[in-house]
């Protein structure tokens, strides 16, 4: 079926938005609670590897960059400030350290294939043509679109905290995001089609 709302493409290309984070967990993290670690783990582990990977583009750097990023967290957790953002938080960690992955690979091509089938569906059901179908969308995007639409859709974070996060205005985020509606909505389109 074709989409045309916004939200209903979000729905189906991407699964459900991570659970939200509270302060509290990150504090219960610092404080050395290795089940408050735990659960941020299980909810925020799918956004920072997705996160990581459309920074990265490989499988195995996205999952270097997510146990690198919690064992950060971890550490610095007891300096964390709470503000209300804790996800914004964990992502800026994640980022940074993809970007510096990047930086020592720097003589290994960036465009290599991305395995978005490896996070992009929580759901065993969804057919294969669906994933291939998602992974070829993906690919027409470019890389801050791709960026803005995970850390919307799977991350769950506002237009607002992407724009901090990436540091770009929110006009351009807004921007960058309906675009990449608009490419994807073109791209399942132009595939119905044929």
């Amino acid at each position: 079926m074709l989409l045309f709302g916004l939200s209903a493409l979000e729905q189906e290309l991407l699964p459900a938005r991570a659970p939200a984070l509270e302060d509290s967990l990150i504090l219960r993290v610092a404080q050395g609670d290795t089940q408050a670690f735990s659960e941020l783990y299980l909810r925020a582990h799918k956004a920072v590897y997705g996160f990581a990977l459309s920074i990265v583009k490989n499988q195995h750097d996205a999952e270097d960059v997510m146990q690198d990023t919690f064992l950060k967290v971890d550490a610095a957790a007891g300096s964390y400030q709470p503000k209300g953002k804790p996800m914004a938080w964990v992502l800026t960690i994640a980022r940074n350290l993809a970007l510096e992955k990047l930086r020592e690979r720097r003589d290994v091509p960036l465009e290599q294939e991305e395995d978005w089938h490896l996070w992009a569906s929580v759901d065993p059901t969804r057919a294969q043509e669906d994933k291939l179908a998602l992974e070829a969308a993906m690919k027409c995007l470019g890389n801050e679109e791709r960026q803005v639409v995970t850390l919307h859709a799977l991350s769950g974070l506002k237009h607002r905290e992407i724009a901090a996060l990436l540091n770009m205005p929110l006009a351009t985020v807004l921007s960058k995001y309906r675009r990449a509606l608009m490419k994807l909505r073109d791209y399942l389109e132009e595939r119905e089609a044929t």
